[in-house]
C-alpha cells in the first residue's frame, strides 16, 4: 500500500540518506486495533528498506539510528507510531 506520508517520508530519505535501493511501505492495515493506530488503517505503521553507501562500516543499530534521526519529524509531527526498518 502506498499513501501520501510514505512518499513524502521516502522522498525526505532520499535527500538525507542518498539511498541506493529504498522502499517505503504503510502497513498500518496490518496493525488495526494495536497500540499507535488511528483506526484509518493508514498513517501509523511503516516498513522501511534501505541501502545507501552512508551505512557502510556502521553498525545495525548506527543505521537504524540514522533512519530514525531521519524520520524524526515525522514521529513527531505525522503521527508515526512504529518503524520495521531492514538496512543494506
Amino acid at each position: 500500500m502506498s499513501t501520501e506520508l510514505a512518499e513524502r517520508m521516502a522522498e525526505h530519505l532520499r535527500q538525507h540518506l542518498q539511498p541506493t535501493a529504498l522502499e517505503v511501505l504503510d502497513e498500518s492495515w496490518q496493525h488495526a486495533g494495536h497500540a499507535g493506530a488511528n483506526g484509518t488503517g493508514f498513517g501509523t505503521h511503516f516498513r522501511v528498506r534501505i541501502a545507501s553507501p552512508l551505512f557502510d562500516g556502521k553498525t545495525r543499530v548506527a543505521r537504524h539510528r540514522l533512519v530514525y534521526d531521519a524520520l524524526q519529524e515525522f514521529i513527531d509531527r505525522d503521527g508515526v507510531h512504529a518503524l520495521a526498518i531492514e538496512t543494506g
